[in-house]
């Protein structure tokens, strides 16, 4: 009994033993990988592998990053490396006239070839990369000139998009939004057009080292059809390109984004225009109140000279502080004008009305205190002066009446009337023969400067607008 039980367990421990090496062998060729074995007849020389098709790379292994320094430009201490630029632009977000500037969002692309990125690949395709490769390489240090704000778009990441190809050509593009200064001519506005830039230069390197140049000229402009403004027409985008030059540092390549835009002016014609000339027309009304209606001239006058400076006013507020006169200036004073001189015609028309009342007053009031008794047995009709006095001889004629009884009031006042209308009528008919100017008469007839005012304001202000708007449109 006791052989056969140690036979038994040594079967068992050899059967132990034989699971157990046969799973290490299986443990092993799952690690090591099979075998490849040469045929007879082939090549020992092994084809290259792609690269790009590997996935045990890194990135900077497969461009060899750590390989080179990139700190420097391409080909350093050679030619300028040429970068060319594209831009495509998204959108013309806003105008600031009081800023004197405008925004723009774009993308800005470069082309340029490093040979140290350069890497095998069978079949010819690029590798995209985002941002985080850019701080690994050297890039091109674009900036914009004249620039008050930019900032690279970051949402939902940084929007970079880096794209190199297997020959070392590199794609950089980038989006955008950048404000920049403008300088803008005010003198016609707001029948102007404005013509604004937007520069692109390198920063460190000159034209020894970088050459910046549009990649397919003109055509390296591309803008959205859907793009327009509220207040101005885009009328053309156009590039061009020169030399700057920096008195301490030299000679740099400087690409232009041109556009022209035209203002809108029919919000204008709206909001300061047609406000303007109708209060210069509503001016006119007192033209046709009669004279006596003094609160109703008066409030007319103030009430449209202080809209006038409202609309002045309103227009400067979104207006920058320029040292020179704008077109909408000229506009709006001179129909400023046209209605305070509405309001100090009716000053000049009340004043000689008050004149003319007091003289006839102290008239009456000198025939009164001289009690004429008769005046229908003089041999002759008497003139009376400027001044509501008579002249000698017709004192001396009538000397010999005022000696007389008094009369009763009723045949004195009638006797006063035919004085007072009989000397008025002398004294026009001395005026007539002597050839007085017109303007005598209206001088003595108040309603007459009201009546050529109806005609020479309206026609002064139509000649005005038509010289206004043959030259400025």
């Amino acid at each position: 009994m006791m052989p056969y039980f140690l036979q038994s367990l040594f079967f068992l421990l050899c059967l132990i033993i034989v699971v157990e090496c046969r799973k290490h062998g299986n443990r092993e060729r799952r690690w090591t990988g099979p075998v490849e074995t040469q045929k007879h007849g082939t090549s020992l020389t092994k084809k290259p592998p792609d690269v790009t098709k590997s996935r045990k790379m890194k990135t900077e292994q497969i461009l060899r990053v750590d390989d080179h320094d990139f700190t420097m430009r391409p080909a350093f201490g050679g030619p300028a490396v040429p970068v060319g630029v594209d831009v495509q632009v998204e959108s013309l977000d806003s105008i600031s006239e009081v800023d004197m500037d405008f925004t723009m969002t774009l993308y800005l692309r470069h082309y340029w070839k490093d040979e140290r990125l350069s890497f095998t690949s069978t079949t010819n395709k690029s590798m995209t990369f985002d941002g985080r490769l850019v701080k690994k390489i050297w890039v091109p240090d674009v900036f914009f000139v004249h620039s008050k704000r930019s900032f690279i778009h970051d949402t939902t990441t940084d929007n970079i998009m880096l794209r190199v190809f297997p020959d070392g050509h590199v794609l950089y593009s980038l989006r955008v939004t950048v404000t920049a200064a403008c300088n803008m001519d005010f003198s016609r506005f707001p029948l102007d057009s404005q013509t604004c830039s937007l520069e692109l230069e390198s920063y460190a390197y000159t034209d020894e080292d970088l050459m910046l140049y549009w990649k397919n000229g003109d055509e390296s402009l591309s803008t959205d059809e859907r793009i327009s403004l509220s207040q101005f027409l885009i009328q053309k985008f156009h590039t061009t390109s020169r030399l700057a030059f920096y008195s301490s540092t030299g000679w740099y390549n400087r690409l232009f984004i041109n556009f022209t835009l035209r203002r809108h002016i029919f919000f204008f014609l709206l909001q300061t225009y047609f406000p303007a000339t109708l209060m210069v027309m509503l001016s006119w009304v007192s033209f046709w109140i009669d004279r006596r209606a003094v609160p109703a001239r008066v409030s007319l006058g103030i009430t449209t000279v202080l809209t006038m400076s409202t609309i002045i006013t309103g227009v400067n507020a979104s207006m920058p502080r320029v040292s020179y006169i704008k077109a909408v200036d000229i506009y709006l004073w001179v129909s400023f004008v046209f209605v305070f001189l509405s309001v100090l015609e009716y000053a000049a028309v009340n004043y000689l009305t008050t004149v003319q009342e007091r003289r006839d007053r102290k008239l009456r009031e000198r025939m009164r205190e001289q009690s004429l008794p008769c005046t229908c047995g003089m041999s002759h009709t008497g003139t009376m002066m400027g001044d509501g006095t008579y002249s000698e001889a017709d004192t001396n004629s009538l000397a010999g009446y005022t000696e007389a009884p008094i009369m009763h009031s009723e045949e004195r006042e009638k006797q006063e009337h035919m004085v007072v209308h009989l000397s008025v009528s002398s004294e026009s008919t001395a005026t007539k023969k002597k050839g007085g100017l017109r303007a005598f008469r209206i001088i003595q007839n108040t309603h007459a400067i009201d009546t050529y005012s109806r005609v020479i304001f309206p026609g002064a202000y139509i000649i005005f607008n038509l010289i206004y708007w043959s030259v400025y449109c």
